[in-house]
């Protein structure tokens, strides 16, 4: 009996691991198909992409990538969702924390209730407000300018939630209290105390951060009108042949702006990872 107990005991963990593994299949397959159909779709002439879907490699990569280059600024395209990504990554992550640290260890009137219009403000879409945000930009003379694709960003709602959540756990009170006993300044204690604790919690939303401003089309549709000044996303759509769209140039051009987004994964998950193990051992 006991033989026969185990046996089904091992059979259900095998059924439950398989169903596991084939979800986790199910998943891994399905986001990397979008990534799959780029790849192989830049291989291909438009009329190749239009007609027909394509599932094995074409010859026509070289040729995709010679009229990308030739209808776009390829690299001045990068520089400039590079500089935007770097500033808002770092001018966010900086003002919402500096944000969420209020929000966490200070006590002040109307606390709770400014942190429920965070919450509230998190849940509307910013699309919203996207045509009485283009006339304030307008009437402030800042179109075709870079600001207000930067300083905007500092009221990210998500990201004040998200870090006061993590402020909460990490950082002890009694830490913060000994820091002043020590005569440590609230400015002090936020570089050397703050900021360096929330190192794991920065790097996740700054790479979500960081993607979300490298992938952004509408706003910099709206505000910018300087092709030299257009973002890598905005010169792509742009890309076009004689009648219509350019649909294989376009996607070596999708396929070119997804490698810094890879670069920027790798390099922020081992920080992630080392953060987190450090962690772990000191309070082993």
């Amino acid at each position: 009996m006991k033989d026969k107990a185990l046996m089904r005991s091992k059979m259900k963990r095998f059924i439950a691991r398989f169903i596991v593994y084939v979800f986790a299949f199910g998943v891994a397959v399905t986001a990397f198909y979008p990534f799959f159909v780029m790849i192989i779709s830049s291989t291909h002439d438009s009329y190749d992409i239009v007609a027909r879907a394509n599932v094995l490699p074409g010859t026509h990569f070289a040729e995709n990538y010679a009229r990308l280059t030739q209808n776009i600024e390829l690299y001045r395209g990068i520089a400039n969702s590079l500089f935007l990504a770097v500033v808002v990554t770092a001018v966010q992550c900086y003002f919402t924390v500096l944000a969420a640290y209020g929000f966490s260890k200070f006590e002040f009137k109307g606390k709770n209730f400014l942190f429920s219009v965070v919450m509230v403000a998190m849940m509307l879409p910013g699309q919203l407000g996207i045509i009485g945000f283009y006339k304030e930009i307008q009437a402030m003379n800042l179109l075709n300018s870079y600001i207000p694709l930067i300083i905007p960003t500092i009221a990210n709602c998500f990201a004040v939630f998200f870090y006061k959540q993590f402020m909460d756990g990490a950082i002890p009170n009694e830490l913060l209290e000994a820091a002043v006993m020590d005569g440590c300044g609230e400015l002090k204690m936020y570089h050397r105390i703050v900021l360096p604790l929330m190192v794991p919690a920065l790097v996740t939303q700054g790479v979500m951060t960081f993607i979300g401003s490298w992938n952004s089309y509408l706003n910099p549709l709206i505000i910018l009108n300087d092709k030299e000044k257009f973002t890598l996303p905005l010169m792509i759509a742009t890309v076009r042949d004689s009648t219509h769209a350019d649909y294989g140039a376009q996607y070596v051009g999708m396929l070119v702006s997804v490698i810094p987004m890879v670069i920027v994964f790798c390099f922020a998950s081992r920080i992630i990872m080392e953060k987190i193990s450090i962690g772990a051992a000191v309070k082993g």
